[in-house]
């Protein structure tokens, strides 16, 4: 298992696949290299661009250093960007959308932006829902109280409390919960929860916002919005697909982006 060392000292393991330019892809929250959808992906995308997955700092193989800050997160891409030669193209997915287009802004070394459907969900609901969201997880994961930590997060985004109930009693619940405490780090990300328009407006590569015709009309909403506050962006919906995009029906779309 490779790793790169981030400037803080983190150890980041990724993996690396296929041939031609570099592409990297960044997970969003409660994912990471062996649970979520990018090691599919990535073996759809590996015959035309080398592909990295990473794990996410306190995620997986990957190591933590605390406290946290965003900045850290930007530092972690970055380093894994430098490994693959200075430049790359990223793909990021939810709240990994988010860092991607904060890393874009910190600097050179993304070369095309690639963005699905980033939460930004201040753009359709209320400030005070958000932040009554962020006080209560920062409450659980301050008490030790790893697993409702989660299950909140679920119920946050949208899932029936019964289907949370099936997924807490199953053994792959406690993976879920030794990355709760990133559930945090996410949420930084977000930073509030609206587009960050100083930042997007600065990004001056090839852009691309996708999000899915079957997905909830605000996350729907809210990728619309990040496209029209990035300035070379293009705005696309993929028929049928929902927050949890087929890596099928996504890779066609990343490949003609990225390789134009």
């Amino acid at each position: 298992m490779p790793t790169v060392a981030s400037a803080d000292g983190t150890t980041i393991a990724y993996e690396r696949s296929g041939s031609g330019p570099a592409l990297v892809l960044v997970d969003g929250a409660m994912c990471y290299r062996a649970a979520g959808p990018l090691r599919p992906l990535a073996a759809l995308l590996q015959d035309t661009f080398t592909v990295y997955t990473y794990d996410r700092r306190g995620r997986g193989e990957s190591s933590d250093t605390l406290p946290y800050a965003v900045a850290r997160e930007v530092e972690d891409l970055q380093a894994l960007i430098a490994q693959a030669g200075g430049e790359a193209y990223v793909y990021g997915i939810s709240s990994g959308a988010a860092l991607a287009l904060t890393t874009a802004a910190a600097g050179p070394g993304i070369t095309k932006l690639a963005l699905y459907e980033p939460p930004f969900m201040a753009e359709v609901e209320d400030g005070p829902q958000i932040e009554q969201y962020t006080e209560r997880l920062n409450e659980l994961l301050g008490a030790g109280r790893d697993g409702d930590a989660v299950a909140l997060f679920m119920t946050h985004v949208g899932m029936p409390a019964q289907a949370i109930a099936g997924i807490r009693a199953q053994p792959a619940w406690a993976m879920l919960e030794a990355i709760a405490p990133t559930l945090a780090y996410d949420d930084a990300v977000l930073a509030g929860g609206g587009v960050p328009r100083d930042l997007a407006s600065t990004i001056g590569v090839p852009a691309l916002v996708l999000a899915g015709g079957a997905s909830p009309l605000g996350l729907q909403h809210a990728a619309k919005a990040t496209s029209d506050a990035l300035p070379t962006a293009e705005h696309r919906t993929l028929d049928g697909q929902t927050h949890d995009v087929a890596p099928d029906a996504l890779a066609p779309v990343l490949a003609e982006f990225f390789g134009t």
